[in-house]
């Protein structure tokens, strides 16, 4: 959901009521409650948060907007994230020079381009960021914490 002051970021599992808001002026991130979210709010489905980036214009959120399901390990789901949305904190771009707003639109094309590559990869259930090897020769601690956590 999308609101001049805050993205949030909804989990589509059933029973999940956290819901992740990103401030855009302060880039807080916090948890809140689905009634936390305005009903004015742009509502728009995504797969997943690639991160944030900051170019000339400021804060960027990259969002997955597509993904494909590319196989399993151990049961668990791998998906191949094959489209993105770029969305910009500021609400305006007025506070830029010509210069800069050229600049911006460099970048955001070269990031663009990094996008449209092949390759990014993720999982919402298996740890893809360590081997398996790696991973059986870890503690039981790290096993039972979060892919967040990790």
């Amino acid at each position: 959901h999308i609101t001049p002051e805050k993205f949030y970021v909804e989990a589509c599992d059933d029973g999940a009521d956290d819901v992740l808001a990103i401030d855009r002026v302060s880039t807080e991130v916090t948890l809140t409650v689905k009634k936390d979210v305005p009903p004015s709010a742009v509502t728009r489905p995504i797969c997943g948060i690639l991160g944030t980036i900051r170019l000339v214009a400021g804060t960027y959120l990259i969002v997955i907007t597509k993904k494909k399901k590319v196989g399993e390990i151990f049961s668990h789901a791998i998906w191949k994230a094959t489209d993105f949305d770029i969305l910009s904190y500021k609400k305006t771009m007025l506070h830029l020079t010509d210069i800069q707003l050229q600049d911006n639109k460099v970048f955001l094309s070269m990031l663009n381009h990094v996008l449209s590559v092949d390759g990014f990869y993720f999982s919402t259930t298996y740890d893809l960021t360590h081997t398996l090897q790696r991973l059986a020769n870890t503690s039981p601690e790290f096993q039972e914490m979060s892919l967040l956590e990790r």
